[in-house]
C-alpha cells in the first residue's frame, strides 16, 4: 500500500539519511499481518547493523509522526479494549526474524479509505505529454486475421492506460496500400469482374497470387513489373471515396502522392493509366479494404485517430534514405540501397531494391518522421508480432545514427501468435489462417450453445479478456469454450460479479454508520479495493494490461467470497457493506473500461 511505503521511506530517510525505496508485499500466510517489508535486511549491509536491530529502531522511532503504531501483543492488537489507541492509526507494526517489518491495517483506516474512495481515478505520470500508439496495422487487399484482432485489443488497452495517466493519446494505424502483396493480389484479380467484388474475393486472390509468385517464374516477373505499375497508379491518383470514410477520423485528407522510382517518374501520365481496368480495380480494392477495416474496428469498439497508408510516408522515407546515403549511413550493394546492420551486431536490410522501389524499411523510416512532424510526440509506442522484432531493431538502429532522439522516444512492443487448442500455426500466405471475424463468431457460438445468449457485450468481453489476461510477448492458446465460462478466469465471470453488485445497489436502503469493525471477508475486500491505484500505476509504468486484468479477476474472487458470507440488504451491517459494494463496482467499472470492456445491465 502506497501510504505505508511512503511513510516507511520517510522514516528511513529521517533516521539514516538514505533515499531508499522499501519493498512492501502481502504478508506470507504464516504471518498474521497484511503487508511485510524486508527493508531492514536490505539496509543491513550498508548500515553495518543486524537486520533485527534496524527493524527494532524503525518500529520504535518517530512513529507518532507517521501513520502506524507499534504492536504490544506480537503481530496484532487484541480487539477487546484499547480500541481508540489501536485503531486510530492506519496500521500496527510488528517484527519477525530475521528482520521483517509487518503491518496490519486498522479497520478505522480501511473504513475511511473506502468511504472516501473516489470513482475518478487518475494519475499525472504523463500529464502534458503526447503519446502516439501505433497498432493493428492491416494491409489493404488482405483480410484481418486473429493477430490484428489481438493487437487492436491490446493496443487500445495500452492507449487507455496512457490516457488514464494524463497523456494526450493518438491511436495510429499503418497499412500497406502499395507493395508486393498488392501486386500479388492484383495479378490474380486483374481479369476478374468488379461487379459484386468483395473483400473475401480479394483475399483469395492474394493467396492465389502468392502461390504463382513462389512457383511460376513468368508470373513472378510480371508481378514484379506490376508492383512498379501500382506505384504509378497510386501516384497518378484516383477515386477518393475511401479517404472520406470515418476510418480517417481526424477528418484530414491523408493522401499524398506515393513515391516512384526515377524510371517511373519519366513515364507519362498516359503511360501510368495504360491499363485502365487495372487502375479501376486498384482503387476499388482500396475502397473495399478501408470500408471493411472501419466496419470491423467499430464492431469491437476501437477507434483510430490517424491512418497512415504506406504510400503517404514512402516519399519522406526515400528522401531520408537518400540524404543519409550521401553521409554513409546507408550504402549501395548490388544496385540496391542497404543498411549494414552487421556493424551493430544485427542483420542487413534492403531499403530500396535493385528495381528502385522502396521497401517496407524505407516506409517505416518515413513513418517515424511523419508521426513526429504531425504530433511532436513525447513517446511513440509501436506494437507488432514477435516476428518483427529483429526487423524493427535494424530500422531503429539505422535511424538512431542520424535521429537518436526519435529512437529514444520510441518503444517497440511485440506479441506472440494466437492459436486455437491444438497449437497449429496458421499462415495468411497459405490461406489456412484464422480470420478476426472467425474468432468472434466462435465465441458467439459458444455463448449461444452454453447459455442461449446472443449478448454482444458479453461476447466482446469474453474475447477481449481472454487476450488481455496474458502477459504480452508469448504465444496465446485461445480457447473459445473457456473464454465464455461463467466461472474461472474469464470475462463473463467478471461481468457477472459486476451485475450482481449493481443489483445489490439498486435495492439499497442505506443507514448511516460511521465506525465499523470489519470481519475477515469485508477486510479482505477492502484491502483489495484500495490496492487498485497501485496496481493501475504499475500497469502504466510497465505497459502491462495483463496486470490490471488479473487484479480485476482476483478482486472479483474476493467479492464473491464476501457476497457468499456477508449478507448485505436487510442486515445490521447494511450501510457499511453497501459502501464496500459501491467501491468494488467503481473499481471494476474503471478497470474494465481501461481494458475496453463494458458492463451490461443484466446477464
Amino acid at each position: 500500500m502506497e501510504e505505508l511505503r511512503e511513510s516507511l521511506k520517510k522514516v528511513i530517510h529521517d533516521l539514516y539519511g538514505l533515499d531508499f525505496d522499501p519493498d512492501l508485499t502481502p504478508s506470507p500466510e504464516n504471518i498474521p499481518a497484511d503487508y511485510s517489508s524486508n527493508a531492514p535486511l536490505k539496509l543491513a549491509k550498508d548500515l553495518h547493523k543486524s537486520p533485527m536491530t534496524i527493524a527494532e529502531r524503525l518500529a520504535n522511532s518517530a512513529f507518532e509522526e507517521h501513520i502506524w503504531r507499534r504492536a504490544k501483543y506480537g503481530a496484532t492488537e487484541p480487539r477487546d479494549g484499547g480500541r481508540e489507541g489501536a485503531f486510530r492509526k492506519s496500521a500496527i507494526v510488528s517484527l519477525t526474524p530475521p528482520g521483517f517489518l509487518n503491518f496490519t491495517l486498522s479497520d478505522d483506516f480501511l473504513s475511511k479509505k473506502i468511504n472516501n474512495l473516489s470513482s475518478d481515478f487518475s494519475s499525472d505520470e504523463y500529464k502534458g505529454k503526447t503519446v502516439i500508439c501505433e497498432f493493428s496495422d492491416p494491409n489493404p487487399f488482405k483480410v484481418l486475421h486473429v493477430g490484428h484482432l489481438y493487437t487492436s485489443i491490446v493496443g487500445n488497452a495500452i492507449s487507455n492506460l496512457y490516457e488514464y495517466a494524463g497523456a494526450k493519446v493518438i491511436r495510429a494505424n499503418f497499412g500497406g496500400d502499395v507493395g508486393l502483396h498488392v501486386a500479388k493480389t492484383m495479378y490474380a484479380l486483374k481479369n476478374k469482374s468488379l461487379e459484386n467484388l468483395t473483400i473475401e474475393d480479394i483475399a483469395k486472390c492474394y493467396i492465389e497470387g502468392t502461390a504463382l509468385y513462389d512457383t511460376d517464374e513468368t508470373a513472378k516477373a510480371e508481378i514484379t513489373e506490376l508492383n512498379k505499375e501500382i506505384y504509378r497508379i497510386n501516384e497518378a491518383g484516383g477515386p477518393r471515396k475511401a479517404l472520406s470514410r470515418s476510418i480517417f477520423s481526424d477528418g484530414e485528407n491523408t493522401e499524398r502522392p506515393s513515391p516512384v522510382t526515377t524510371g517511373a517518374r519519366e513515364r507519362s501520365e498516359k503511360d501510368a493509366f495504360s491499363v485502365p481496368d487495372l487502375t479501376e480495380l486498384y482503387w476499388k480494392g482500396r475502397e473495399l479494404s478501408y470500408d471493411y477495416f472501419n466496419q470491423f474496428y467499430n464492431s469491437i469498439g476501437v477507434k483510430f485517430d490517424k491512418f497512415y497508408p504506406e504510400s503517404t510516408v514512402a516519399n519522406l522515407g526515400l528522401q531520408k534514405v537518400k540524404e543519409q546515403l550521401e553521409k554513409g549511413i546507408y550504402e549501395y550493394s548490388d544496385g540496391a540501397i542497404i543498411f549494414n546492420g552487421e556493424k551493430y551486431g544485427l542483420h542487413t536490410r534492403v531499403l530500396v531494391n535493385k528495381e528502385g522501389v522502396p521497401t517496407y524499411e524505407t516506409k517505416d523510416v518515413g513513418l517515424i518522421f511523419q508521426k513526429y512532424a504531425d504530433y511532436h510526440f513525447d513517446k511513440s509506442v509501436v506494437i507488432t508480432g514477435n516476428e518483427q522484432k529483429d526487423y524493427m531493431a535494424v530500422v531503429l538502429k539505422s535511424i538512431e545514427q542520424y535521429a537518436p532522439d526519435l529512437v529514444k522516444k520510441t518503444t517497440h512492443l511485440t506479441h506472440g501468435l494466437v492459436k486455437l487448442p491444438g497449437n497449429v500455426k496458421m499462415s495468411s500466405r497459405k490461406g489456412n489462417f484464422l480470420k478476426a471475424v472467425d474468432v468472434l463468431d466462435l465465441v458467439r457460438d459458444e455463448l449461444k450453445s452454453e447459455y442461449n445468449s446472443t449478448d454482444e457485450t458479453v461476447a466482446l468481453a469474453a474475447t477481449k479478456y481472454a487476450f488481455l489476461k496474458y502477459k504480452m510477448g508469448g504465444d496465446i492458446i485461445f480457447d473459445p469454450k473457456e473464454s465464455v465460462k461463467m466461472t474461472g478466469n474469464s470475462g463473463p465471470y467478471l461481468l457477472y460479479s459486476c451485475v450482481r453488485a449493481k443489483k445489490i445497489l439498486s435495492n439499497k436502503n442505506e443507514k448511516n454508520i460511521d465506525n465499523y469493525i470489519y470481519n475477515i471477508y469485508e477486510k479482505k475486500l477492502a484491502k483489495r479495493i484500495i490496492e487498485y491505484q497501485t496496481v493501475l500505476d504499475e500497469a502504466v509504468s510497465e505497459l502491462a494490461p495483463h496486470k490490471l486484468a488479473n487484479f480485476l479477476y482476483e478482486l472479483s474472487q474476493t467479492f464473491s467470497r464476501f457476497y457468499e458470507n456477508c449478507p448485505v440488504l436487510g442486515s445490521a451491517e447494511e450501510s457499511a457493506r453497501l459502501k464496500l459494494v459501491k467501491a468494488y463496482l467503481d473499481v471494476m467499472t474503471h478497470g474494465l473500461k481501461i481494458l475496453g470492456i463494458e458492463i451490461p445491465e443484466e446477464m
